[in-house]
């Protein structure tokens, strides 16, 4: 939830694309079938995104350092870009389209009217979940691409957002998410490289502790060689 500042905009969603935003949420009223699932994933779809960066993790604990750095780096891109983004929402307060047009259909519950619609946050996150993922595996990240995709429609189809709030969120979260995992990858992997010589390896390497497999062990005192 944001409140206003003294710079704040005030945009008016309506005007940009409140009748496509009506033509979708028309849609939603007669696609019965559909209003119970598209509101059930537009709530919690967002999970899907953490079981994919486990997958992705798991995936990395084989490979080299770069790629867990990529890992490492995914959840500080989701955390910057929904920092950004509520940055943004705090200078551009756009009312919820709920608000605007109060008698279109609606099958999420309308929020506090400090709580403003512009961009999405969940089209944001899930964007900059995915850009990361695409870097990291590019299938696991294609079928992450498809997911916040999704996840931007169902937004719209459950009458939280504008449709450009959707797109703008979906741009804010990819580049957050690709500067992020571009840079870290690149700066990250000594770092990862000592923790992974230490006790959080078993976290961050399938692989065996070379040195402590071949090293030998010191004879006791008194005992003789063999």
């Amino acid at each position: 939830m944001t409140t206003s500042s003294p710079t704040a905009l005030a945009l008016d969603g309506a005007a940009i694309d409140g009748g496509l935003y009506t033509d979708v949420t028309d849609f939603a009223r007669h696609t019965h079938w559909l209003n119970e699932p598209a509101t059930v994933f537009s709530s919690i779809g967002i999970g899907l995104f953490v079981v994919y960066l486990l997958a992705a993790w798991w995936r990395a604990r084989g490979q080299g350092s770069t790629a867990m750095a990529a890992v490492l780096a995914t959840p500080i891109a989701v955390v910057l870009a929904y920092v950004v983004n509520s940055g943004i929402k705090d200078v551009f307060v756009e009312p919820r389209p709920c608000r605007a047009l109060p008698h279109d259909f609606l099958l999420e519950a309308c929020p506090a009217p400090d709580d403003y619609a512009f961009p999405s946050n969940h089209t944001t996150v899930a964007f900059a979940f995915a850009v990361a993922l695409l870097l990291i595996a590019r299938g696991l990240g294609s079928l992450a691409l498809v997911t916040a995709i999704a996840m931007g429609a169902s937004r719209v189809y459950v009458g939280a957002h504008y449709p450009h709030d959707v797109a703008v969120g979906a741009l804010v979260g990819s580049v957050v998410s690709l500067i992020t995992v571009l840079v870290l990858r690149r700066l990250a992997p000594p770092l990862v490289d000592r923790l992974r010589a230490g006790a959080l390896r078993p976290l961050l390497s399938s692989q065996p502790d070379r040195h402590r497999r071949h090293a030998r062990p010191t004879p006791e005192p008194g005992s003789s060689r063999p």
